[in-house]
């Protein structure tokens, strides 16, 4: 695993890493890091690896071998997306990156987009690549993804109060300075609920957050990780999540009037 740096920086925003989680993505690695390497020179890339059975980290270890701005992670096993992009977070933060980006390995996620989301980072510490905001294209997605991905988004915004088109979207840019307030250890959920949690978080850290369009396509090659055990989980969590908010909201209401009678005979 290469450990070189050249030092090239993205204006406004720093040193920036974008980490590419995989299993079993042995047809997608190499075309994806290509991309986002054009797309965005300035940047490295970290593929954090789940211990594939199809090679994709023996070929992601090529990748490095032969450009010291992409770096690999080989993990124990198959432990999840949220799992593999909070070791993410925490390779790049250890070694000084300034943002990092969520970027999935399938080619849904367009490395040419990611120029935009950069810029848009200049002035905000969470940037979601939004499949639901004005300007936006979602291309090759049957009728059924579709609702799924709109209902699940109107549910976390309402059960929440969000103000995010697209709290489920993967696409993101967080600040460093962002993850540093975040209590991360407290994370624990995976895939859509995984993005829906840290977009909570930052909401309530106060996090300056923005959405950007961009075009969203279905994989071309290879197996969606989708299941109807991740939308399960995410529609448990955020109902936890909801529940847990307004009983804090009760106890600081009941805490106010408390406090007033006290205050006041």
């Amino acid at each position: 695993m290469s450990e070189t740096h050249s030092g090239a920086t993205v204006p406004g925003v720093g040193r920036v890493l974008v980490v590419i989680p995989t299993y079993n993505e042995a047809d997608n690695v190499s075309t994806i890091v290509g991309r986002v390497r054009q797309a965005a020179p300035q940047v490295e890339v970290l593929v954090a690896d789940d211990n594939s059975p199809d090679g994709t980290g023996a070929i992601a270890e090529d990748l490095a071998r032969s450009d010291g701005r992409v770096h690999v992670l080989h993990r124990e096993g198959k432990q999840g997306l949220g799992a593999a992009y909070l070791a993410g977070f925490g390779w790049a933060r250890r070694r000084g990156f300034d943002a990092v980006v969520e970027m999935d390995a399938d080619g849904s996620h367009d490395p040419r987009d990611l120029p935009a989301l950069l810029a848009a980072a200049v002035d905000a510490d969470v940037v979601i690549g939004s499949r639901w905001t004005g300007g936006a294209r979602v291309v090759n997605w049957p009728l059924r993804r579709l609702l799924l991905s709109r209902f699940g988004n109107l549910y976390a915004r309402l059960a929440l109060g969000m103000p995010v088109a697209d709290a489920t979207g993967g696409y993101r840019v967080y600040r460093s300075s962002l993850l540093d307030l975040l209590d991360l250890d407290s994370v624990c959920s995976q895939g859509y609920s995984f993005q829906v949690e840290l977009c909570r978080l930052a909401h309530r850290a106060g996090a300056r957050i923005v959405e950007v369009p961009i075009t969203f396509a279905e994989r071309e090659r290879g197996a969606s990780k989708m299941s109807p055990l991740i939308v399960a989980e995410a529609l448990w969590r955020i109902t936890g999540w909801a529940v847990d908010d307004r009983r804090t909201a009760m106890r600081r209401g009941w805490r106010a009037v408390t406090v007033g009678q006290d205050r006041w005979p």
